[in-house]
């Protein structure tokens, strides 16, 4: 994991920004990348910009991961052409350009950089607050999905191989176990004994695959809550966030992660699994607000898996979750010693509460 490092000014000046530094303090709650909201004065005008340093270690080249998302941010503009310039900003991520005529700052010593046009009046939340926000999150990934169905770009760059490979999480998972490097593997029987009980999970969406029985698409990949912006005074889903991880792959594994992220009622760190009881209904917002945004694109045989995907996917965070617990903590950030575990037994609670509620959430699935 790389070390934090703050916002030096001078990477400021390094891109075309209309206005002199103001400030800058530490925005959101990501994981990986170090995110900062720096402030612009131009003729006594503040104006906002979102700047994000990228960690190194999980991102050791990430030109393709800008070239990605170049491609899609301008396909989404050419597709959202009949909306206002202004309209059109708050509903597409804007890269703003570097002096050198790129969109990264590639700096020997504070390392690399990208910044965004900041969206104004627009927020985002970790913990869902009403089922409507799930139906506006689900809507604004579900379009996001459908605007790039026809993408006719630059092939898009797989910037993670095996991303939501579940199979080769669970390897990993496995591994990390075998080698516990840190004596840790001792103190979670109980979780370890979840994990090799639901392996037969883990090969679902990759076996239908394989076969030909779901196609791959263009998804996010990363559909947590918190990646999608909604209006401050309407709620209405605007802006697609995160897009590091767009690249091919499966309508369910985007789905699944809003599940994971929306369903569960607590902090994705609590410290106490036994309040994780999955809210049937975000659930049903979720789907009716997916099944809207891909304009009924999905096979009769994605709709049928979508349960199960919720169910995938948050048993796959747990595996990630806990490896990097198991491992040493080197990918996710923590704040405090066992945050990683906190994070993996939550995600387990949730895959238990899904299977517990099975027959109650399959009735809000449309059936094929």
């Amino acid at each position: 994991m790389s070390e934090a490092i703050g916002f030096a000014p001078q990477i400021f000046q390094r891109f075309v920004i209309d206005g002199t530094y103001h400030s800058a303090r530490p925005y959101g709650s990501g994981h990986i990348n170090e995110t900062f909201l720096v402030t612009a004065q131009a003729d006594g005008v503040a104006r906002h910009y979102i700047f994000q340093h990228l960690n190194a270690s999980i991102f050791p080249d990430p030109h393709p991961v800008m070239r990605n998302i170049q491609h899609v941010t301008d396909h989404l503009r050419k597709k959202l052409a009949h909306l206002s310039s202004g309209e059109r900003d708050r509903r597409v991520l804007t890269l703003i350009p570097t002096r050198e005529g790129g969109v990264l700052v590639d700096d020997p010593l504070f390392g690399n950089w990208r910044a965004y046009r900041f969206i104004e009046d627009a927020q985002t939340f970790d913990i869902l607050e009403t089922p409507q926000q799930a139906f506006e999150a689900a809507l604004a990934f579900g379009t996001f999905q459908h605007l790039l169905s026809d993408y006719d770009g630059p092939p898009l760059v797989e910037t993670t191989p095996d991303f939501h490979h579940t199979v080769r999480r669970f390897q990993a998972f496995q591994a990390a176990v075998n080698a516990d490097p840190l004596g840790r593997a001792c103190t979670m029987a109980v979780e370890i004994d979840f994990a090799l009980r639901h392996e037969p999970l883990a090969h679902t969406l990759i076996d239908l695959k394989a076969s030909g029985a779901i196609p791959e698409r263009i998804t996010h990949n990363d559909t947590k809550l918190n990646n999608v912006l909604l209006d401050a005074k309407t709620g209405q889903g605007l802006c697609v966030l995160d897009l590091d991880t767009v690249m091919p792959g499966l309508s369910l594994y985007d789905f699944g992660d809003m599940v994971r992220s929306a369903c569960n009622p607590v902090a994705e760190d609590c410290p106490d699994p036994s309040r994780v009881i999955a809210r049937g209904d975000v659930f049903e917002a979720l789907v009716a607000g997916y099944l809207k945004g891909t304009a009924d694109a999905l096979r009769p045989i994605e709709k049928d898996h979508l349960l199960l995907s919720g169910q995938l996917l948050s048993f796959e965070c747990g595996l990630r979750f806990l490896t990097d617990h198991l491992s040493g903590d080197t990918y996710f950030r923590i704040h405090r010693p066992s945050q990683n575990l906190d994070r993996g037994r939550t995600q387990f609670a949730l895959v238990a509460s899904l299977e517990a509620q099975c027959n109650d959430f399959l009735r809000f699935i449309p059936r094929s």
